[in-house]
């Protein structure tokens, strides 16, 4: 198992109590049902008594009638016991009945309440850090040494935007690099040069490059999802953009593309595998964030293959902005639930995050 956030690993759940009191009820039951059982094998032999009590009356005459009007009262009160014991059991049974139905419905909702809360906080941890990628790019597209970079590309100023550009890795550490695009999208300056040599590579046809590009105020961005990233040795990654533009003004002319490259798994799937889930719902739990059409962008499983989720009513769980269903995944009964990117300020990814827990 991936590690987890320990003082939520050795919890047991709110599911796991209300399942315990269900248990519990049920050893209830059973208990009642054994005292009944003995009563009626006291009343057995009270019965036996009773029947041999009349036929002593019978065999002295007279004599024994005293013993038949006992024998009548104790017959009498043994089939009044073995009447009160039928209804203690059948009025226990349903009480029982009741009682689980009303367990398993709070247990449903709990569970729906719970994982959908626990789905809505991972998201909106997401979205709360990738608005600040989001400002970070707009910020230091204004950069003076890399607006001096853009306009004058030459040896001097692309060394200056370099070690600029390392200074704020330095203190940055969330991302693999930072690079400065001309405005044919060849890459002229770096942070890490040591580590990834970009510099000279072509984006001119890279999502980030032709988003930013696009874009008419250097108070907007440009993006790419999560992908295996040229920039960043192959390793999977966000990339936000933002023109740099003639005197670091957002209403400038366009002079090249910065663009910023996010590790993406250092913190989607921190997020995914310390959801603070007990180690029994480990167990049987999944944890996803996934985009819009269900592609998979972090799992706290072993799926390495990044494939689509695909699960009965996933569009129809999706429409909403949170929510749980239950039903059949790989076999089994589940309880998925889903929370809607919510937005934080003017950054919404529109991303779900998913969790997916087996019944039973």
């Amino acid at each position: 198992m991936n590690e987890r956030v320990a003082t939520a690993a050795a919890e047991a759940s709110v599911d796991d109590h209300i399942r315990s009191v269900a248990g519990i009820s049920d050893a209830l039951l059973r208990q009642l049902r054994q005292s009944l059982q003995r009563i009626d094998d006291i009343n057995r032999v009270t019965r036996i008594i009773s029947m041999n009590a009349r036929i002593e009356a019978v065999r002295i005459g007279a004599a024994g009638r005293s013993f038949g009007v006992i024998a009548q009262e104790m017959d009498s009160l043994s089939r009044n016991v073995s009447d009160t014991a039928q209804e203690i059991d059948r009025m226990a049974g349903q009480t029982s009945l009741d009682l689980q139905a009303r367990l398993q419905q709070l247990q449903n909702d709990v569970r729906h309440t719970r994982l959908t809360e626990l789905a809505l906080g991972n998201i909106d941890l997401i979205d709360r850090n990738l608005y600040e990628r989001s400002c970070d790019v707009r910020w230091w597209a204004t950069d003076p040494s890399l607006v001096d970079a853009a306009l004058r590309p030459d040896t001097d100023t692309l060394a200056h935007a370099s070690r600029r550009l390392a200074q704020i890795l330095d203190s940055y550490t969330v991302y693999f690099d930072l690079v400065l695009a001309g405005l044919d999208g060849r890459i002229i300056a770096n942070g890490r040069a040591h580590q990834y040599a970009s510099v000279g590579t072509n984006a001119a046809e890279a999502a980030w490059f032709k988003s930013a590009i696009r874009t008419r105020s250097g108070e907007d961005y440009g993006f790419q999802s999560v992908h295996a990233s040229a920039l960043a040795g192959g390793e999977r990654a966000l990339v936000y953009s933002c023109t740099v533009r003639h005197g670091g003004r957002v209403d400038g002319a366009p002079l090249g593309v910065l663009g910023i490259v996010f590790r993406w798994d250092a913190l989607a799937q921190t997020i995914v595998e310390r959801t603070p889930l007990s180690d029994a719902e480990w167990q049987r739990s999944r944890v996803c964030i996934v985009d819009g059409s269900g592609h998979i962008l972090a799992d706290s499983g072993t799926h390495a293959d990044r494939c689509t989720l695909e699960f009965d009513g996933r569009d129809r769980l999706f429409a909403l902005p949170r929510g749980a269903l239950e039903t059949s995944h790989l076999g089994r009964p589940h309880c998925i639930a889903q929370a809607a990117s919510p937005g934080y300020e003017t950054y919404r990814t529109g991303w779900h995050s998913v969790i997916m827990q087996a019944l039973g």
